[in-house]
């Protein structure tokens, strides 16, 4: 384990994570509403698309059909890809994942006067991050709610949606090796949940 997860000035690392559709990314929102700081992996690895060298990787061992014009990555060919070959998702990751471990570490550095920090992440365990948090905060959904969030959201068919959900780790582990646990069926409020578990980690 790196020095940097190591240094007890370091703030406390809580990993947030949950299903493509749990509705993570808005739990995350709600945490930075009370001043916390959120490192989304998701969009910084997004962010790292657009580096010559990753596209020279993304070139050398994808198909060139993953390209369109001006040389730009289409995340819907990729996505296509990787997420019927289990194999192909796992060399993309293995581009990927240590770049956004970088990343990450700048964000310690660069906000080490904080209580506490959010990675958030959809497949916190399947990258080994979680190996790295202090505490997990896991957010579920009912998998029929998860599915029609992605369709509307994301104009995609439900075989589609059920293909990602397929390539994350099942929720039902991720939720039993987690610390806190977020219902965000729309049957509980959202906002007394977070700020419970956000009043506990400032006093840990």
């Amino acid at each position: 384990m790196d020095d940097v997860f190591l240094n007890n000035n370091c703030p406390l690392k809580i990993g947030l994570t949950g299903g493509i559709g749990s509705g993570k990314t808005i739990v995350a929102d709600v945490f930075k509403t009370f001043g916390v700081k959120v490192f989304n992996a998701d969009n910084e690895a997004k962010k790292l698309y657009s580096i010559e060298s990753v596209k020279q990787k993304i070139k050398e061992n994808f198909t060139n059909s993953v390209f369109i014009q001006d040389n730009n990555i289409s995340f819907k060919k990729l996505a296509q890809i990787v997420f019927n070959d289990k194999q192909k998702l796992e060399k993309l990751n293995s581009i990927i994942h240590p770049l956004v471990k970088l990343k990450f570490e700048k964000f310690i550095d660069n906000n080490n006067f904080q209580k506490y920090i959010i990675f958030e992440a959809a497949i916190l365990f399947q990258s080994g991050f979680h190996k790295n948090m202090d505490k997990i905060i896991c957010v579920t959904a009912p998998l029929s709610l998860r599915i029609k969030r992605v369709m509307d959201r994301n104009n995609l068919t439900k075989q589609d949606v059920l293909k990602r959900i397929e390539s994350q780790d099942d929720e039902n582990i991720i939720a039993k090796s987690s610390d806190f646990i977020i219902d965000n069926s729309e049957k509980k409020l959202l906002l007394p949940q977070i700020l419970n578990i956000h009043n506990q980690i400032s006093n840990f």
